[in-house]
């Protein structure tokens, strides 16, 4: 008997201000609608993540592919990861600079390599190879973030204002799915952090950390300050406890008051097991998401 599927997304869970709420909002509506156009027509829940997280790459209002944070060499620098709980295959990509959708690399590991995981050059050799065409850094940056940029630099080493904090921007993306075929999938892709030092990795495309699927247990997509998350692992420590038999909207609040807890971190996580329960909790000041099933369809940009 097919399963009614169901998809969430986010994009970015910080102290958004109130004059770039409906661009969020739009984003991740436009995500969803995406993700959701594939589900409805009997696709895969990997495909479904996928085309989600490729709106949202491609919309500069978040910190994934165009419009990426720069780091401190005033490059873009993205990382992803893309996983299906089916089969437990998953592809990743780290510090790459010449792809606009680094998700989509990140399938083609998936797909055509025995390997989980390229960066840097090989991350791009490889795309470049199974069809993933590349472009030049500068394409993928923007002025707002150039701006951005020199005015935290101009600060100086020694301003006290903490570049992880709620209120700095964390727009990194993710979905999560559940297809016809009772299958879930997650996929993450983040431009990291502001200023951030070349070759830094978040745990955006980290198995685990901020990205997890496994139809034994749950999907799981995070955002936020991802030294903390790596440090629990987070995804998987929810979606361990879903196993354990705990509902996935309980654990995504849990997993946020363990964040904060344990090692101060902060961020948001969406959740969903296989029989197409979800959880969507953040302890920041706002989080965008949005909810697409046969019964509902939700955007919002919750507060706390």
């Amino acid at each position: 008997m097919p399963t009614n599927p169901v998809l969430v997304v986010h994009g970015g869970a910080w102290a958004m201000p109130d004059d770039i709420v409906d661009a969020h909002l739009i984003g991740v509506r436009n995500a969803a609608a995406a993700g959701w156009r594939v589900l409805e027509r009997g696709g895969s829940s990997l495909d479904a993540v996928e085309e989600a997280v490729v709106i949202m790459e491609d919309d500069e209002t978040f910190d994934a592919g165009r419009g990426s944070f720069l780091n401190r060499d005033g490059k873009v620098q993205m990382d992803a990861l893309i996983m299906d709980g089916g089969t437990l295959r998953a592809g990743g990509v780290g510090c790459v600079e010449r792809i606009a959708n680094p998700v989509r690399a990140a399938r083609k590991i998936l797909s055509e390599s025995p390997h989980v995981y390229f960066v840097g050059e090989g991350a791009e050799r490889f795309a470049a190879e199974h069809g993933v065409p590349l472009c030049r850094n500068e394409d993928l940056i923007i002025p707002r973030e150039s701006e951005r940029l020199r005015e935290y630099l101009a600060r100086g080493e020694d301003h006290p204002e903490d570049i992880f904090a709620p209120a700095i921007s964390h727009d990194t993306v993710g979905a999560v799915a559940l297809d016809r075929d009772g299958n879930i999938a997650a996929a993450t892709s983040t431009g990291g952090t502001l200023a951030k030092a070349p070759g830094r990795l978040g745990d955006s495309s980290l198995i685990g950390c901020g990205c997890y699927a496994n139809n034994d247990s749950a999907a799981a997509s995070t955002t936020g300050w991802g030294e903390p998350i790596m440090k629990l692992v987070l995804a998987k420590w929810a979606a361990d406890r879903v196993e354990s038999g705990s509902l996935p909207e309980w654990v995504a609040q849990e997993a946020m008051n363990y964040l904060k807890q344990r090692v101060n971190g902060h961020g948001g996580m969406i959740l969903l097991d296989a029989q197409g329960r979800f959880g969507i909790s953040h302890n920041t000041p706002r989080m965008a998401w949005a909810i697409r099933t046969t019964q509902r369809q939700d955007a919002g940009i919750d507060r706390n």
